[in-house]
């Protein structure tokens, strides 16, 4: 693969910083640092650090699908088992780093008490896209789940219970609180698929018409 540009070089490298240290704590010079350009070369492609922040909110937008999304649901087919096999890829990488993970986007909005309207937008646009695919999860899953289920609300839920148990398990260093909540979640979506109607091939047999006595 050819060596990224260095414009690229900047954004990926204030990245792994902002992930790693936040945003209030790097430093334009920490990024310098790590891209191994000079300070001409930032400001030639970022007028500031929240230019820089935008741009890396972009990349994380556009590469949601291809970073996260499909190796998590590589070699799953069933819809609602996606779901889950994507909360799964966070409990992976909360269990590689002992429980110091956190959602670089869930960090961020939390980080960024009052964020400028140009970044709250990019912050909702990634979560959005995040609440996307658990959605495109839920319609296919057709009628093994109420009709009159809110599946995009459903999906939001999703989005809550795993950055909330994403928080919990670093505040406690512990994978327990991730797991109650995917647990609990799954046994949410178990009573939903009970409370559904059953698809058609599964539908019990009218019962066969009376026939009329003889006299």
């Amino acid at each position: 693969m050819a060596a990224p540009d260095t414009r690229t070089r900047l954004i990926l490298a204030a990245m792994k910083l902002f992930w790693e240290k936040g945003y209030g704590s790097t430093s334009v010079a920490d990024v310098l640092q790590s891209a191994r350009v000079n300070s001409g070369s930032l400001y030639h492609f970022f007028p500031g650090k929240q230019d820089l922040l935008l741009a890396v909110l972009d990349l994380y937008r556009d590469g949601i699908r291809r970073m996260l999304i499909e190796p998590a649901w590589r070699g799953v087919e069933d819809p609602l088992e996606r779901v889950f096999a994507l909360l799964a890829r966070y409990r992976q990488s909360l269990a590689d780093t002992e429980c110091t993970y956190g959602c670089p986007i869930g960090s961020l909005a939390l980080e960024l008490h009052e964020p400028d309207l140009a970044v709250r937008e990019r912050l909702a646009a990634n979560f959005a896209a995040w609440t996307d695919a658990v959605h495109e999860c839920l319609i296919a899953a057709g009628e093994r789940l109420p009709r009159e289920l809110d599946r995009r609300e459903l999906a939001a839920f999703v989005l809550t219970g795993m950055e909330g148990g994403v928080m919990q398990a670093r505040t406690y260093r512990d994978l327990s609180t991730f797991d109650g909540a995917v647990r609990q979640l799954r046994a949410y979506f178990d009573r939903l698929q009970r409370e559904a109607i059953p698809p058609r091939a599964l539908r019990a047999r009218p019962p066969a018409p009376r026939r009329k006595e003889r006299r």
